[in-house]
């Protein structure tokens, strides 16, 4: 509850504790009515950080009292001259009711059984999140481990379409075959359809591994996505159904980046700024001699160079027919294009964390390249070379940009948006058509298919959804 009313992602004290070690803004924390001692010493971890304070209510001689009460500082509401005596007269004689009310929830909770993934769905999830944590192991089929995966998210109010879908995508293949029809029939009414979901663990096929950077493949891997981890590996995954196609490893780690040009050239951009090229899965654009003496065009490569000695914070590319355009953020707000449009302009306030290109069709060829960047500022920026960009920002949350990508289907373009609190937007401008999908877990990259879908890579897993629309 805390770390979702303070626009962070944490599963468990430690990493909540962690993320506001991390968070800037100055906080007061208020809690109401607390009782347990683990609680009470979890709060007191969190007030240990120097821009957080917390006001606490506890009684008197209870668990959590006994915890609290040393070393912090108390007003106890017994002492007469802090009483309303009016109020308190009030308050005492609300008690029996307040308590015959506490006796009837925890009645409805204890009738919940946390192995039917509909009841759990549509029960308080607040009671089944407590209820699974209690329990030493996993004796439901699978379907605690995968709700204590994406808790954050299944507490939130929503409808129980979308819950359940949270809680499918969670779901490892180890888990009982009979949750995956129960949890999907209850997305029936949503707005997202669930195409596959590849959690860490599983084998067929196997689970990608976790997930940096992310983009969709060009080139001889245009049925592709391809995602790199930490470590720098680049792997190729089938969008059709999450199969491996190909695993390299990378030139580069700490990748924060991932494009890939025209002919399946992929460059990866370091945690340092720097650009990364591998050619080991490009095609070759020549034959024969000509191959054999000059394999790389003389534009491309001197694209190649320039990018070399340049530094970024933000990595994508776009073109068409051997044609090669590359986009750089940096650290101060600008955006960077090189190749055949070379420009630049300050979109943003302060770091720019994300960029997309995209290149609409015309008659009689492409249309100048659009490019949507975002930032630590929080907002999605929209840009066309050789034009002003727009003023008003795309969309924009009170919380950075974490990836973007944009393409063109069928049905016109589409952009996902991931941002820092784990939420994933996935929109369609043309006609203000947006969807939402909460993971319950850190997004770290997005991807848009050829026909609209997103793929969300994380940490521990990688999900394909579609818009039933």
């Amino acid at each position: 509850m805390i770390a979702d009313q303070l626009g962070v992602l944490a599963r468990t004290p430690g990493e909540l504790i962690a993320a506001l070690a991390d968070d800037p803004r100055h906080t007061v924390i208020v809690v109401a009515d607390l009782e347990s001692a683990a609680s009470a010493q979890f709060l007191r971890s969190l007030a240990a950080l120097s821009h957080l304070r917390l006001i606490v209510e506890a009684r008197t001689a209870s668990a959590a009292h006994t915890v609290l009460v040393d070393g912090c500082a108390e007003m106890d509401l017994d002492d007469a001259r802090w009483r309303d005596t009016e109020r308190y007269e009030e308050w005492e004689a609300s008690r029996p009711a307040s308590v015959e009310t506490q006796v009837a929830v925890g009645e409805a909770v204890s009738a919940v059984d946390l192995a039917d993934p509909v009841a759990v769905c549509a029960a308080d999830p607040y009671a089944v999140s407590a209820a699974y944590e209690a329990e030493a192991d996993d004796g439901y089929g699978g379907l605690r481990a995968g709700w204590m995966r994406a808790g954050q998210s299944l507490c939130r109010d929503q409808p129980v379409a979308s819950r359940a879908l949270v809680l499918l995508a969670a779901l490892g293949e180890g888990a009982d075959p009979r949750l995956g029809p129960a949890l999907a029939s209850l997305t029936g009414n949503g707005p997202w359809r669930l195409d596959w979901a590849r959690v860490k663990g599983d084998i067929t096929p196997p689970w990608p591994g976790p997930v940096g950077a992310m983009a969709l493949g060009r080139g001889p891997l245009e049925d592709c996505v391809l995602a790199s981890d930490h470590l720098g590996t680049i792997r190729a995954v089938r969008v059709a159904d999450a199969s491996a196609k190909g695993r390299l490893a990378g030139p580069a780690v700490d990748v924060d980046h991932l494009t890939v040009l025209t002919d399946g050239t992929i460059l990866l951009l370091d945690s340092a700024g720097r650009v990364h090229v591998d050619k080991r899965w490009a095609a070759s654009t020549r034959s024969g001699i000509q191959a054999l003496l000059d394999d790389v065009p003389v534009e491309k490569q001197n694209l190649l160079d320039w990018l070399a000695e340049q530094r970024g914070t933000a990595l994508a590319s776009a073109g068409e027919n051997g044609t090669h355009m590359v986009v750089l953020g940096d650290e101060f707000g600008w955006v960077r294009v090189f190749g055949d449009v070379p420009a630049a302009t300050a979109l943003h306030e302060g770091r720019v964390t994300a960029v997309a290109a995209l290149c609409l069709p015309v008659d009689g060829g492409q249309s100048p390249p659009l490019l949507y960047s975002g930032g630590t500022d929080g907002k999605v920026r929209l840009w066309s070379p050789g034009r002003e960009p727009l003023t008003a920002p795309v969309t924009q949350r009170p919380c950075p940009v974490v990836a973007l990508d944009a393409a063109w289907t069928a049905e016109g373009a589409v952009l996902a948006v991931a941002w820092g609190d784990g939420l994933t937007e996935w929109h369609r401008p043309d006609n203000n058509e947006q969807l939402r999908f909460r993971p319950g877990v850190p997004v770290r990259a997005v991807t848009v298919a050829p026909d609209g879908s997103l793929v969300v890579g994380m940490d521990e897993a990688v999900v394909r959804l579609s818009a039933r629309s």
